[in-house]
């Protein structure tokens, strides 16, 4: 558990990671497909990440969006990504693996945990989908896990203080939760002081301004690059420096 406050990024460009170090984060978690929900980011871009960064480096371990209920063959993916971020130098991985039903799926999360050390593993936002999140939570203390990313099963963190801080409590100490999604500088403050969490977790994302020149309108698949807001991030961690 962290002595500090401490804000985790999450990056979906080389360029987002090195503003968030700049911008005082401790760690990033690092993804593909923002507007996906994050997927396993590409070789090549954990490798020049791990080499350029010196904070902490967590990719997230996805293999396609939707839920998190995966065939053998995804859980196989799964395996083979988690060895690639060990031989890169990864601090740890953010997986979540659910059953059926929405649980938490022990065995797997279990095995996840074992192929990830010595790397840590923070438990991704599956634990929103879960249907008791107390019952998810002690879960994953016994499948071994370091910390829960966690809106506290609503759209945004910030609206789920009072849950967050119960879930906070119930750990006792012996995970990390760290509320994510939706929070921005200007709430939180109130979310630190509902939720007495010590980590916490922003894309601070904006849209970078696109370089090209001509750009044909009658093509729809270009899409959008996100990067991280270097001022926003700083207010964030400013603020974490103060409780």
């Amino acid at each position: 558990m962290p002595s500090k406050r401490i804000l985790e990024i999450c990056a979906f460009t080389f360029q987002s990671c090195l503003i968030a170090q700049k911008a005082g984060a401790a760690r990033v978690e690092l993804c593909d497909n923002p507007l996906e929900g994050g997927t396993t980011p590409s070789y090549g871009t954990i490798k020049l990440v791990r080499e350029k960064l010196s904070i902490k480096l967590y990719p997230i371990i996805r293999p396609r969006s939707g839920n998190y209920y995966y065939n053998d063959e995804e859980f196989e993916i799964i395996k083979h990504d988690i060895q690639i971020c060990q031989e890169l130098g990864c601090d740890g991985i953010s997986v979540g693996v659910q059953t059926i039903d929405g649980h938490i799926d022990t065995q797997r999360m279990k095995q996840v945990v074992e192929w990830a050390y010595p790397m840590g593993v923070t438990c991704n936002r599956v634990f929103d989908g879960t249907p008791d999140p107390f019952k998810a939570l002690d879960d994953l203390i016994t499948c071994g896990c370091e910390r829960v990313l966690t809106s506290g099963q609503s759209s945004a963190a910030p609206q789920a203080g009072k849950l967050l801080g119960d879930l906070v409590r119930h750990a006792a100490n012996r995970i990390s939760i760290m509320p994510g999604a939706g929070i921005k500088s200007g709430n939180l403050s109130k979310l630190i002081e509902e939720s007495k969490a010590t980590e916490f977790h922003a894309s601070a994302r904006i849209i970078a301004q696109n370089p090209v020149t001509f750009v044909n309108r009658n093509v729809s698949d270009y899409g959008n690059v996100y990067i991280a807001d270097e001022s926003e991030v700083r207010a964030m961690v400013q603020i974490l420096n103060i409780y």
